[in-house]
């Protein structure tokens, strides 16, 4: 997954935005942040783009 090899670019507490098109990231995301300790900051849908806020843990 492209998340996984880019959230290694931020720093531990540091927030990733993320901008998606497919609605599968609504399940994705949020299951890859908990399976690697990340927390979700926030989620929006605009106009059909899925958005995320990412901060990395440690």
């Amino acid at each position: 997954m492209m998340l996984h090899n880019r959230i290694l670019d931020v720093a531990a507490g540091e927030v990733l935005k993320v901008v998606a098109t497919d609605p599968s990231t609504t399940r994705d995301i949020p299951r890859f942040c908990q399976f690697l300790s990340h927390e979700l900051v926030l989620h929006q849908e605009l106009g059909g783009e899925y958005v995320y806020f990412i901060r990395r843990g440690q």
